[in-house]
């Protein structure tokens, strides 16, 4: 069996499945949201969004890392030696600090036109990272390397 195949072995197969459908599933809830958030502030909407962001978006980025860590565990994947998955995980530690640090703040204080800057900038370089990432795992540069 090619070594990229041995992730699918018959003794984890479903578990990695069913990781990878909520990886995939948890990036969709957190960075999916992020394209509405500038019309949503501008409609007056902050309240709201910064509630979803808090209750679905961040804890969705969480989820994401921990099913992507699942994946790995169970395909037996050095993570150390798969550069691929270290640039996503560090792209990915980017992403949760401009959530915490730059978008949360500027959703709870629409006060100003620097906060909605800050909060444009902190969704742009989001999506970025999302571009980056989606890249990264799908075309997989650097191959595989397994414990």
């Amino acid at each position: 069996m090619p070594p990229v195949l041995a992730i699918l072995t018959p003794e984890n197969n479903d578990l990695y499945r069913l990781l990878h459908l909520v990886h995939i599933l948890a990036a969709i809830i957190a960075f999916g949201p992020l394209f509405f958030y500038p019309k949503l502030q501008r409609a007056g909407q902050t309240a709201e969004v910064a509630k979803l962001h808090m209750r679905l978006v961040f804890p969705a980025l969480v989820l994401l890392w921990v099913a992507g860590m699942g994946m790995a565990g169970v395909g037996k994947i050095s993570l150390a030696g798969t550069p691929f998955i270290t640039a996503t995980i560090l792209l990915w530690l980017i992403a949760l600090a401009i959530s915490w640090f730059m978008i949360r703040p500027a959703l709870a204080d629409n006060s100003d036109d620097d906060t909605r800057r800050i909060m444009a900038a902190g969704v742009g370089i989001t999506h970025l990272i999302l571009v980056v990432s989606l890249y990264l795992m799908i075309f997989k540069p650097g191959g595989y390397e397994f414990n």
